[in-house]
């Protein structure tokens, strides 16, 4: 439920996009979402993959139920300015990172999934525009947050 949510905000954006998949084939992607542009991420770690998109780009995941289609377009236009920008999130992490031009030095020695990788992405990217801090939700317990979702 949550990457159609957020497919639907992406959507509602009106920026464009594409699906990096990991683990799966992605015609079942299609299948699954319907006819979206999708791509196999490849292989390595969260930061190898992520270092691999082209830029300008935004990184999002699909798992922050209050990412809105007015965060993206604030931060496609941010980028459109040759300025990169960043959305912390309350656990530490980010919940986009916007790149005008490549940047894989901010994916090397990140350790994923701990309360540390805005922190040390920030220090790597200190001109990057900070835009507002979001809840994700990780595990279980976080649902309690967002209520709709485990309907």
């Amino acid at each position: 439920m949550l990457v159609e949510r957020t497919l639907g905000t992406v959507k509602a954006s009106g920026l464009p996009f594409e699906i990096r998949t990991t683990g799966a084939n992605p015609s079942a992607f299609i299948e699954w979402l319907g006819d979206v542009p999708v791509t196999s991420q490849g292989d390595g770690d969260l930061g190898a993959r992520l270092a691999r998109v082209p830029a300008p780009t935004l990184l999002i995941g699909a798992d922050c139920p209050d990412l809105t289609a007015e965060h993206l377009q604030t931060a496609a236009a941010i980028v459109a300015t040759g300025r990169p920008c960043i959305g912390s999130a309350e656990d530490g992490g980010y919940w986009l990172l916007g790149l005008p031009t490549p940047r894989p030095d901010l994916f090397e020695a990140i350790e994923w999934g701990t309360n540390t990788v805005f922190a040390v992405t920030h220090a790597r990217i200190p001109e990057a525009q900070r835009l507002p801090v979001l809840a994700d939700l990780d595990r279980p317990e976080d649902l309690k947050r967002w209520p709709d979702l485990g309907q």
